[in-house]
Protein backbone atom coordinates (compact mmCIF):
# COMPACT_ATOMS: atom_id res chain seq x y z
CA UNK A 1 0.00 0.00 0.00
CA UNK A 2 1.50 3.71 -0.73
CA UNK A 3 1.40 6.03 1.32
CA UNK A 4 0.79 9.50 1.02
CA UNK A 5 3.11 12.08 1.83
CA UNK A 6 0.43 14.99 2.25
CA UNK A 7 -0.26 17.93 4.17
CA UNK A 8 -3.59 20.41 4.40
CA UNK A 9 -3.64 23.72 5.39
CA UNK A 10 -7.11 24.94 7.33
CA UNK A 11 -6.60 28.65 6.17
CA UNK A 12 -6.25 28.09 2.76
CA UNK A 13 -8.93 28.63 0.53
CA UNK A 14 -11.11 26.09 -0.92
CA UNK A 15 -12.18 22.96 0.23
CA UNK A 16 -9.89 20.42 2.28
CA UNK A 17 -11.28 18.05 -0.32
CA UNK A 18 -9.98 19.88 -3.10
CA UNK A 19 -6.79 20.05 -1.54
CA UNK A 20 -6.31 16.71 -0.93
CA UNK A 21 -7.96 15.64 -4.53
CA UNK A 22 -5.09 18.16 -5.57
CA UNK A 23 -2.37 17.03 -3.93
CA UNK A 24 -2.74 13.46 -4.66
CA UNK A 25 -3.19 14.52 -8.16
CA UNK A 26 0.33 15.90 -7.97
CA UNK A 27 1.65 13.05 -6.41
CA UNK A 28 0.28 10.53 -9.85
CA UNK A 29 1.69 13.37 -12.27
CA UNK A 30 5.42 13.35 -10.86
CA UNK A 31 5.34 10.14 -10.91
CA UNK A 32 5.73 9.74 -7.06
CA UNK A 33 2.81 7.47 -6.88
CA UNK A 34 2.72 5.06 -9.92
CA UNK A 35 0.21 2.57 -11.85
CA UNK A 36 -0.91 -0.21 -9.77
CA UNK A 37 -0.21 1.57 -6.61
CA UNK A 38 -3.38 0.80 -3.67
CA UNK A 39 -3.89 3.75 -1.80
CA UNK A 40 -5.35 4.02 2.00
CA UNK A 41 -8.55 3.10 2.51
CA UNK A 42 -10.84 6.88 2.65
CA UNK A 43 -11.64 5.81 6.69
CA UNK A 44 -7.30 5.29 7.21
CA UNK A 45 -7.12 8.17 5.52
CA UNK A 46 -9.18 10.43 7.36
CA UNK A 47 -7.46 9.46 10.58
CA UNK A 48 -3.92 9.67 9.64
CA UNK A 49 -4.97 13.63 8.08
CA UNK A 50 -7.11 14.30 11.51
CA UNK A 51 -10.16 15.20 9.11
CA UNK A 52 -13.77 13.68 8.71
CA UNK A 53 -14.40 10.56 6.79
CA UNK A 54 -16.08 13.10 4.01
CA UNK A 55 -13.15 15.00 3.08
CA UNK A 56 -11.40 11.61 2.08
CA UNK A 57 -14.23 10.23 0.36
CA UNK A 58 -14.94 13.68 -1.58
CA UNK A 59 -11.11 13.84 -3.02
CA UNK A 60 -11.48 10.07 -4.28
CA UNK A 61 -14.52 10.41 -5.53
CA UNK A 62 -12.67 13.18 -7.76
CA UNK A 63 -10.11 11.75 -8.62
CA UNK A 64 -12.03 8.85 -9.88
CA UNK A 65 -14.21 10.48 -11.78
CA UNK A 66 -10.90 12.49 -13.52
CA UNK A 67 -9.63 9.12 -14.22
CA UNK A 68 -6.67 9.06 -12.01
CA UNK A 69 -8.05 6.60 -9.67
CA UNK A 70 -9.97 3.32 -10.31
CA UNK A 71 -12.05 1.46 -7.60
CA UNK A 72 -11.70 -2.49 -7.49
CA UNK A 73 -14.42 -3.92 -5.78
CA UNK A 74 -12.95 -5.85 -2.95
CA UNK A 75 -9.69 -5.06 -3.19
CA UNK A 76 -9.58 -1.16 -2.36
CA UNK A 77 -8.55 2.08 -4.44
CA UNK A 78 -5.87 2.18 -6.90
CA UNK A 79 -3.35 4.94 -9.12
CA UNK A 80 -4.87 4.12 -12.76
CA UNK A 81 -2.62 6.41 -14.73
CA UNK A 82 0.71 7.22 -15.53
CA UNK A 83 2.33 10.41 -14.67
CA UNK A 84 6.09 11.42 -14.53
CA UNK A 85 8.39 8.11 -15.37
CA UNK A 86 10.23 7.25 -11.94
CA UNK A 87 13.60 7.12 -12.09
CA UNK A 88 15.03 3.82 -13.07
CA UNK A 89 17.71 2.89 -10.31
CA UNK A 90 19.94 0.07 -12.68
CA UNK A 91 20.47 -3.03 -10.43
CA UNK A 92 24.43 -3.44 -10.07
CA UNK A 93 25.84 -7.04 -9.24
CA UNK A 94 28.84 -6.65 -6.76
CA UNK A 95 31.53 -8.45 -8.08
CA UNK A 96 33.65 -10.54 -5.39
CA UNK A 97 36.38 -7.82 -5.27
CA UNK A 98 33.77 -5.09 -4.50
CA UNK A 99 32.10 -7.30 -1.72
CA UNK A 100 32.83 -5.86 1.94
CA UNK A 101 36.09 -6.40 3.43
CA UNK A 102 36.73 -8.50 6.63
CA UNK A 103 38.15 -5.55 9.00
CA UNK A 104 41.20 -6.37 10.53
CA UNK A 105 41.23 -3.25 13.01
CA UNK A 106 41.92 -1.93 15.90
CA UNK A 107 38.73 -1.66 17.50
CA UNK A 108 36.44 -4.26 17.33
CA UNK A 109 36.43 -6.77 19.90
CA UNK A 110 35.56 -10.63 20.18
CA UNK A 111 32.35 -11.16 21.40
CA UNK A 112 32.36 -15.23 22.37
CA UNK A 113 28.88 -16.45 21.11
CA UNK A 114 28.45 -18.42 24.03
CA UNK A 115 27.36 -15.53 26.04
CA UNK A 116 24.17 -14.58 24.04
CA UNK A 117 21.86 -15.50 26.09
CA UNK A 118 23.09 -12.69 29.01
CA UNK A 119 22.68 -10.22 26.38
CA UNK A 120 19.12 -11.34 25.21
CA UNK A 121 18.59 -11.07 28.87
CA UNK A 122 19.33 -7.61 29.61
CA UNK A 123 17.73 -6.31 26.17
CA UNK A 124 14.28 -8.35 27.38
CA UNK A 125 14.56 -6.46 31.09
CA UNK A 126 14.61 -3.27 29.41
CA UNK A 127 11.31 -4.31 27.17
CA UNK A 128 9.80 -4.44 30.35
CA UNK A 129 11.17 -1.43 32.42
CA UNK A 130 9.54 1.55 32.60
CA UNK A 131 11.29 4.39 30.40
CA UNK A 132 11.49 8.16 33.01
CA UNK A 133 8.62 10.18 32.64
CA UNK A 134 10.36 12.49 30.62
CA UNK A 135 14.59 13.99 30.38
CA UNK A 136 16.38 11.79 32.45
CA UNK A 137 19.52 12.35 35.03
CA UNK A 138 22.19 14.14 32.29
CA UNK A 139 24.64 12.59 34.39
CA UNK A 140 23.20 8.99 33.91
CA UNK A 141 21.10 6.25 35.70
CA UNK A 142 22.08 6.77 39.56
CA UNK A 143 22.53 2.91 39.46
CA UNK A 144 24.31 2.74 36.40
CA UNK A 145 26.85 5.08 37.71
CA UNK A 146 27.22 3.48 41.09
CA UNK A 147 28.61 -0.02 39.55
CA UNK A 148 30.73 1.76 37.30
CA UNK A 149 32.26 3.77 40.43
CA UNK A 150 32.78 -0.08 41.52
CA UNK A 151 34.12 -1.64 38.39
CA UNK A 152 36.82 1.69 38.42
CA UNK A 153 37.93 0.91 42.15
CA UNK A 154 38.31 -2.51 41.71
CA UNK A 155 39.71 -2.60 38.38
CA UNK A 156 41.53 0.53 37.85
CA UNK A 157 42.25 2.00 41.04
CA UNK A 158 39.95 5.07 40.73
CA UNK A 159 38.33 5.89 43.55
CA UNK A 160 35.58 7.99 42.48
CA UNK A 161 31.96 8.77 43.83
CA UNK A 162 29.36 8.15 41.42
CA UNK A 163 28.00 11.45 41.60
CA UNK A 164 31.60 12.25 40.11
CA UNK A 165 31.07 10.15 37.22
CA UNK A 166 29.39 11.23 33.87
CA UNK A 167 28.07 8.52 31.51
CA UNK A 168 28.16 9.55 28.04
CA UNK A 169 27.69 8.59 24.67
CA UNK A 170 31.05 6.96 23.96
CA UNK A 171 34.97 8.22 24.16
CA UNK A 172 34.63 11.74 21.91
CA UNK A 173 31.47 12.53 23.75
CA UNK A 174 33.20 12.41 26.61
CA UNK A 175 36.12 14.14 25.12
CA UNK A 176 33.86 17.00 23.15
CA UNK A 177 31.88 17.74 26.80
CA UNK A 178 35.17 18.77 28.42
CA UNK A 179 36.21 20.85 25.10
CA UNK A 180 32.83 23.03 25.92
CA UNK A 181 34.37 23.76 29.47
CA UNK A 182 37.82 23.94 28.98
CA UNK A 183 39.58 27.58 27.96
CA UNK A 184 40.28 28.46 24.71
CA UNK A 185 43.41 26.73 23.34
CA UNK A 186 45.14 24.23 21.32
CA UNK A 187 44.51 20.65 22.41
CA UNK A 188 48.13 18.51 22.30
CA UNK A 189 47.38 14.84 21.21
CA UNK A 190 49.65 11.92 20.69
CA UNK A 191 51.11 11.32 17.09
CA UNK A 192 50.64 9.16 16.21
CA UNK A 193 46.98 8.23 17.93
CA UNK A 194 43.75 8.21 17.83
CA UNK A 195 42.65 9.51 14.62
CA UNK A 196 38.80 10.20 15.73
CA UNK A 197 39.95 12.16 18.65
CA UNK A 198 41.95 14.28 16.08
CA UNK A 199 38.44 15.12 14.61
CA UNK A 200 36.59 15.80 17.46
CA UNK A 201 39.15 18.84 18.66
CA UNK A 202 38.81 19.99 15.21
CA UNK A 203 35.78 19.90 15.56
CA UNK A 204 35.22 21.71 18.06
CA UNK A 205 37.15 24.30 16.31
CA UNK A 206 40.65 24.10 18.12
CA UNK A 207 44.17 23.70 16.81
CA UNK A 208 45.81 20.33 17.18
CA UNK A 209 49.12 19.92 18.69
CA UNK A 210 51.62 16.92 17.77
CA UNK A 211 52.38 15.35 20.47
CA UNK A 212 55.01 12.85 19.81
CA UNK A 213 54.11 9.17 21.15
CA UNK A 214 57.61 8.18 21.30
CA UNK A 215 59.19 10.66 23.52
CA UNK A 216 58.39 11.61 27.20
CA UNK A 217 56.21 15.12 27.90
CA UNK A 218 58.08 17.31 29.39
CA UNK A 219 56.68 20.88 28.36
CA UNK A 220 52.80 21.45 27.77
CA UNK A 221 52.53 25.34 27.35
CA UNK A 222 50.63 26.78 25.48
CA UNK A 223 47.97 24.03 25.75
CA UNK A 224 44.84 23.89 27.41
CA UNK A 225 44.68 20.08 27.34
CA UNK A 226 46.90 17.13 26.63
CA UNK A 227 44.82 13.83 25.30
CA UNK A 228 47.14 10.31 25.82
CA UNK A 229 46.59 6.46 25.86
CA UNK A 230 48.84 6.05 28.44
CA UNK A 231 47.47 2.07 29.28
CA UNK A 232 48.12 1.23 25.88
CA UNK A 233 49.12 3.94 23.47
CA UNK A 234 47.07 3.72 20.33
CA UNK A 235 47.88 2.28 18.15
CA UNK A 236 51.95 1.54 19.06
CA UNK A 237 51.05 -0.22 21.91
CA UNK A 238 53.25 1.17 24.32
CA UNK A 239 52.93 1.69 28.10
CA UNK A 240 53.78 4.91 29.99
CA UNK A 241 56.26 4.44 32.41
CA UNK A 242 55.77 5.54 35.93
CA UNK A 243 58.92 8.40 35.27
CA UNK A 244 56.84 9.39 32.31
CA UNK A 245 53.76 9.66 33.72
CA UNK A 246 54.99 11.72 36.65
CA UNK A 247 56.88 14.09 33.95
CA UNK A 248 53.61 14.06 32.02
CA UNK A 249 51.61 14.79 35.24
CA UNK A 250 54.31 17.73 36.60
CA UNK A 251 54.02 19.58 32.84
CA UNK A 252 50.34 19.19 33.13
CA UNK A 253 50.32 21.21 36.64
CA UNK A 254 53.01 24.02 35.23
CA UNK A 255 51.04 25.01 32.59
CA UNK A 256 47.82 24.28 33.97
CA UNK A 257 46.44 21.73 31.40
CA UNK A 258 44.24 19.09 31.87
CA UNK A 259 45.25 15.68 30.75
CA UNK A 260 42.87 13.62 29.08
CA UNK A 261 43.12 9.93 29.46
CA UNK A 262 41.75 7.41 26.85
CA UNK A 263 41.85 4.20 29.27
CA UNK A 264 40.28 2.65 25.79
CA UNK A 265 41.19 -1.33 26.11
CA UNK A 266 43.32 -1.39 29.67
CA UNK A 267 41.23 -4.38 31.24
CA UNK A 268 43.20 -6.64 28.17
CA UNK A 269 46.40 -7.05 29.24
CA UNK A 270 47.57 -10.88 29.46
CA UNK A 271 51.44 -9.90 29.70
CA UNK A 272 51.25 -8.25 32.75
CA UNK A 273 48.46 -7.15 35.43
CA UNK A 274 46.49 -3.73 34.03
CA UNK A 275 48.02 -0.80 34.71
CA UNK A 276 46.73 1.58 37.22
CA UNK A 277 45.00 4.39 35.40
CA UNK A 278 46.82 7.52 35.56
CA UNK A 279 43.81 9.56 36.81
CA UNK A 280 44.72 7.19 39.87
CA UNK A 281 47.91 9.81 40.24
CA UNK A 282 45.85 13.15 40.65
CA UNK A 283 42.28 13.42 39.89
CA UNK A 284 42.72 17.14 39.70
CA UNK A 285 44.63 17.53 37.30
CA UNK A 286 43.10 14.09 34.95
CA UNK A 287 39.84 13.76 33.20
CA UNK A 288 39.25 10.01 32.82
CA UNK A 289 37.30 8.87 29.60
CA UNK A 290 36.20 4.68 29.41
CA UNK A 291 34.29 3.01 26.90
CA UNK A 292 32.30 0.03 26.83
CA UNK A 293 33.29 -0.20 22.64
CA UNK A 294 36.43 -2.73 23.75
CA UNK A 295 34.54 -5.07 26.05
CA UNK A 296 30.86 -5.24 24.79
CA UNK A 297 30.47 -3.39 21.02
CA UNK A 298 31.56 -0.54 19.37
CA UNK A 299 27.75 -0.03 18.15
CA UNK A 300 26.56 0.14 21.95
CA UNK A 301 28.13 3.53 21.83
CA UNK A 302 28.36 3.99 25.70
CA UNK A 303 31.28 5.54 27.57
CA UNK A 304 32.05 7.28 31.01
CA UNK A 305 33.87 10.27 31.97
CA UNK A 306 35.41 11.35 35.27
CA UNK A 307 36.46 14.78 34.32
CA UNK A 308 38.76 16.90 37.34
CA UNK A 309 36.31 18.31 40.26
CA UNK A 310 36.34 21.97 39.09
CA UNK A 311 35.06 21.24 35.86
CA UNK A 312 32.37 18.73 36.89
CA UNK A 313 29.65 21.13 37.59
CA UNK A 314 29.74 22.65 34.36
CA UNK A 315 29.71 20.11 32.12
CA UNK A 316 26.43 18.49 34.44
CA UNK A 317 25.06 22.28 34.06
CA UNK A 318 25.55 22.18 29.84
CA UNK A 319 24.14 18.67 29.58
CA UNK A 320 21.19 19.70 32.01
CA UNK A 321 20.44 22.18 29.32
CA UNK A 322 21.27 20.69 25.86
CA UNK A 323 19.43 16.99 27.21
CA UNK A 324 23.05 15.05 25.93
CA UNK A 325 22.33 12.16 28.46
CA UNK A 326 23.31 8.51 26.66
CA UNK A 327 20.46 7.30 25.75
CA UNK A 328 17.99 5.65 28.53
CA UNK A 329 17.24 1.91 27.05
CA UNK A 330 21.26 1.78 25.83
CA UNK A 331 21.83 2.67 30.01
CA UNK A 332 19.73 0.36 31.50
CA UNK A 333 20.38 -2.83 29.07
CA UNK A 334 24.37 -2.11 30.19
CA UNK A 335 22.85 -1.94 33.78
CA UNK A 336 21.77 -5.50 33.67
CA UNK A 337 25.00 -6.56 31.64
CA UNK A 338 27.28 -5.07 34.59
CA UNK A 339 25.02 -6.66 37.50
CA UNK A 340 24.76 -9.71 36.42
CA UNK A 341 28.45 -10.36 35.42
CA UNK A 342 27.91 -10.35 31.36
CA UNK A 343 30.64 -8.28 31.10
CA UNK A 344 33.01 -9.58 33.21
CA UNK A 345 32.41 -13.11 30.94
CA UNK A 346 33.18 -11.61 27.95
CA UNK A 347 36.31 -9.82 29.30
CA UNK A 348 37.29 -12.69 30.76
CA UNK A 349 36.75 -14.82 27.46
CA UNK A 350 38.52 -12.28 25.39
CA UNK A 351 41.25 -11.85 27.37
CA UNK A 352 41.83 -15.66 26.61
CA UNK A 353 41.38 -15.69 23.09
CA UNK A 354 43.68 -12.48 22.45
CA UNK A 355 46.25 -13.98 24.24
CA UNK A 356 45.90 -16.92 22.12
CA UNK A 357 45.91 -15.39 18.91
CA UNK A 358 48.52 -12.92 19.79
CA UNK A 359 51.51 -14.98 19.50
CA UNK A 360 50.18 -16.54 16.41
CA UNK A 361 50.54 -12.92 14.73
CA UNK A 362 53.92 -12.62 16.05
CA UNK A 363 55.18 -15.82 14.99
CA UNK A 364 53.58 -14.82 11.44
CA UNK A 365 54.81 -11.42 11.48
CA UNK A 366 58.33 -11.66 13.06
CA UNK A 367 60.25 -12.80 10.49
CA UNK A 368 59.23 -9.44 8.29
CA UNK A 369 58.69 -6.94 10.65
CA UNK A 370 59.16 -4.98 13.90
CA UNK A 371 57.00 -4.79 16.88
CA UNK A 372 56.03 -1.25 17.93
CA UNK A 373 55.30 -2.53 21.37
CA UNK A 374 54.12 -5.01 23.85
CA UNK A 375 51.63 -6.91 22.10
CA UNK A 376 48.16 -6.58 24.52
CA UNK A 377 44.45 -6.10 23.82
CA UNK A 378 43.21 -6.72 20.66
CA UNK A 379 45.03 -5.96 17.83
CA UNK A 380 49.45 -4.92 17.65
CA UNK A 381 51.58 -3.10 14.96
CA UNK A 382 54.38 -3.70 12.74
CA UNK A 383 56.69 -1.48 11.99
CA UNK A 384 58.40 -1.90 8.10
CA UNK A 385 58.86 -0.08 5.14
CA UNK A 386 56.12 1.35 3.72
CA UNK A 387 56.53 -0.06 0.57
CA UNK A 388 55.89 -3.48 2.07
CA UNK A 389 53.09 -2.03 4.37
CA UNK A 390 51.43 -1.33 0.94
CA UNK A 391 52.15 -4.71 -0.67
CA UNK A 392 50.82 -6.37 2.55
CA UNK A 393 47.77 -4.47 2.29
CA UNK A 394 46.93 -5.30 -0.82
CA UNK A 395 47.66 -8.98 -0.79
CA UNK A 396 45.17 -8.54 2.24
CA UNK A 397 42.37 -6.85 -0.34
CA UNK A 398 43.02 -9.17 -2.67
CA UNK A 399 41.93 -12.16 -0.06
CA UNK A 400 39.15 -10.49 1.53
CA UNK A 401 40.97 -8.27 4.53
CA UNK A 402 41.43 -4.40 5.21
CA UNK A 403 44.54 -4.13 7.43
CA UNK A 404 45.22 -0.25 8.21
CA UNK A 405 48.40 1.27 7.99
CA UNK A 406 50.52 2.71 10.61
CA UNK A 407 51.06 5.76 8.66
CA UNK A 408 47.33 6.51 8.38
CA UNK A 409 47.45 7.41 12.49
CA UNK A 410 50.39 9.44 11.99
CA UNK A 411 49.95 13.46 11.14
CA UNK A 412 54.02 14.50 11.31
CA UNK A 413 55.48 11.22 12.72
CA UNK A 414 57.04 9.59 9.81
CA UNK A 415 56.62 5.54 11.21
CA UNK A 416 55.22 3.13 8.70
CA UNK A 417 53.89 -0.49 8.78
CA UNK A 418 50.87 -2.43 9.88
CA UNK A 419 47.82 -2.31 12.44
CA UNK A 420 47.08 -5.62 12.56
CA UNK A 421 43.14 -6.51 14.77
CA UNK A 422 42.41 -9.67 15.82
CA UNK A 423 39.31 -9.32 17.85
CA UNK A 424 36.42 -8.73 15.32
CA UNK A 425 37.65 -11.89 13.19
CA UNK A 426 37.43 -15.55 13.71
CA UNK A 427 40.13 -18.03 14.20
CA UNK A 428 39.65 -19.20 10.35
CA UNK A 429 39.71 -15.26 9.26
CA UNK A 430 42.81 -14.55 10.64
CA UNK A 431 44.67 -17.42 9.72
CA UNK A 432 43.65 -16.30 6.00
CA UNK A 433 44.90 -12.83 6.39
CA UNK A 434 47.88 -13.69 7.72
CA UNK A 435 49.01 -15.78 5.42
CA UNK A 436 47.83 -13.05 2.62
CA UNK A 437 50.53 -10.65 4.61
CA UNK A 438 52.77 -13.35 4.86
CA UNK A 439 52.62 -14.39 0.87
CA UNK A 440 53.40 -10.23 0.30
CA UNK A 441 56.21 -10.00 2.80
Amino acid sequence: MATLPVTLDRSAPGSLGGQLSGRIRDLVVVGTLARGDRLPSSRALAVELGVSRSVTEQAYEQLLAEGWLEARRGSGTYVAATGAARAAVPHRRTTPEERPLVRLDAGTPWIDPRHAAGWRRAWREVSTARPPRGYDDPRGLPELRALLADRLARTRGLAVDPDELVVTHGTTDGLRHLLTVLPPGPVAIEDPGYRAAVETVRGAVREVRDLPALEAVTDLTGVVAAYVTPAHQHPLGRVLPGPGRVALLAAARAAAAVVVEDDYDSEFRYDVAPVPALASLDRGRVAYLGTAAKSVAPSLRLGWLVPPPDLLDAINARRLVTHEGAPWPVQRAFLALLRDGYVDKVVRTARRVYADRAPRVAAALAPYAEPAGPVAGMYSTWLLPQADALRARAAARRAGFEVPLLADYCRSATLTGLVVGFGGVTDDELDRALAALVSAL
